[in-house]
């Protein structure tokens, strides 16, 4: 018996996308849909496959649902499958474990969730193929689930599904911890993983263990091709598999290097050139992107002086380029001034300077710089004091960055008022 399945994890369907900041002609809403449209786009793969059926190896949802509305659309998805005459097999995860969902609403009979009680095992007698998995009960399972899964069913391709940080991965919480000879020790053909993000075979062949990753990525931190596998199936054994991006947004990091740029023009210019390779390797996805700008660069302090009018062009660039959304801006370029050389000319400003570079390598007078801070600690915005960005009260290291950015200041506008003399 040949035929094909998909196997897919961690859709996270309709999780608020993070880091949406609103400008004019941002595409918010059209970024917000993002999960449904991946979601879509995996059912139309596995129709237009004419796949065997479909594993969701946990994570189908974020988190308890707001409203009916997410689980109608799922169930609507579902239905179309149905009419496909495609199955579908599911297991909870701890975005989506038993304890955490509170709605519910009854899916269409081609939908196999497995208990979370213990592993069972389904078997399609057509294609002869038993499926073993179990779900979530609660969100924080530390228990290796895999070792009470059932031995292999003799005459049958067997696939373990199963929700796991398998033996840890970096970002990720460590939930239903096992190894990979654990898996392997089973004898299955295949184990169809979920909860890691990025896409990893543990174990090429005999059996495969892979996490297919997740379907569309979600913040700056997931970049690069999301989708599912689909695996083929020949003669009762696992033939090959093949990964397929089914994603709508593509989060990407595009790394400028401004170290020989003389002009802002010259700034915002290889920007435009950098990100239009980036386009071009996107299949006419969407594109979310971080800029960073990165070299020693004589426009070092007129970047940073002038962070806003960079930010406002290089999105102007972004809108001109189409279904382009710029998630943020980062300043990593540093100055070609030699410090050390203008505090040997003992004029003011290098006064100024030496006195800031003290006070950076005196732990005391830091401590002293942010108990100064600390009364107006509850009038600053939310975003100032928390977020990738956000100025930490308690940490000197954060204080020392922002010194560094005073001297940037200084070393502006003292080579401004040199220039014009």
């Amino acid at each position: 018996m040949s035929f094909t399945f998909i196997h897919a994890a961690d859709i996270h369907l309709d999780s608020p996308l993070k880091g949406l900041e609103k400008y004019e002609g941002a595409p918010i809403e059209d970024i917000r849909n993002a999960t449904r449209e991946a979601l879509k786009n995996l059912v139309n793969l596995a129709i237009e496959r004419n796949v065997s059926f479909l594993i969701i190896a946990g994570d189908l949802y974020d988190g308890d649902w707001k409203d009916y509305n997410t689980g109608l659309f799922f169930v609507r998805q579902m239905t179309r499958l149905q009419q496909a005459g495609i199955n579908v097999y599911m297991i909870r995860g701890n975005h989506d474990a038993q304890s955490i969902i509170t709605k519910e609403l009854k899916l269409p009979d081609n939908v196999k969730e497995f208990p979370v009680h213990q592993p069972t095992t389904e078997v399609d007698e057509e294609l002869k193929v038993a499926l073993h998995g179990q779900g979530f009960m609660t969100r924080s399972v530390t228990e290796n689930l895999s070792k009470d899964y059932p031995r292999k069913k003799e005459g049958y391709l067997n696939i373990g599904i199963l929700h796991t940080s398998a033996t840890g991965r970096e970002g990720h919480e460590n939930y239903a911890p096992c190894s990979v000879e654990d898996l392997i020790a089973k004898g299955y053909d295949y184990w169809a993983l979920g909860h890691i993000h990025l896409r990893e075979a543990l174990h090429a062949y005999d059996p495969v263990i892979l996490f297919p990753g997740n379907i569309q990525g979600r913040h700056i931190r997931e970049t690069g091709e999301k989708g599912c596998t689909i695996v083929h199936v020949k003669d009762g054994s696992i033939d090959a598999y093949e990964h397929q991006a089914i994603d709508v947004i593509r989060w990407e990091v595009c790394t400028v290097d401004v170290s020989f740029a003389e002009t802002m023009e010259d700034v915002i210019e290889e920007a435009r050139m950098q990100l239009e390779q980036l386009q071009q390797q996107t299949d006419g996805r969407f594109l979310a992107v971080r800029f960073q700008l990165t070299g020693a660069s004589p426009m070092h302090n007129q970047l940073i002086v002038n962070k806003e009018y960079v930010m406002n062009n290089l999105r102007s660039m972004a809108i001109t380029l189409g279904d382009v959304w710029v998630e943020k801006i980062k300043f990593n370029t540093t100055r070609l001034v030699d410090l050390d050389q203008l505090k040997e000319q003992h004029t003011p400003v290098a006064t100024i300077l030496e006195f800031l570079e003290n006070v950076k390598e005196d732990e005391g007078t830091l401590q002293l710089l942010l108990e100064e801070f600390k009364d107006i600690y509850h009038a600053l915005p939310y975003e100032v004091k928390h977020g990738e960005d956000g100025f930490h009260f308690s940490d000197s290291s954060a204080l020392k960055d922002r010194l560094q950015e005073v001297e940037d200041l200084i070393l502006y506008h003292f080579q401004t008022k040199e220039g014009a003399r």
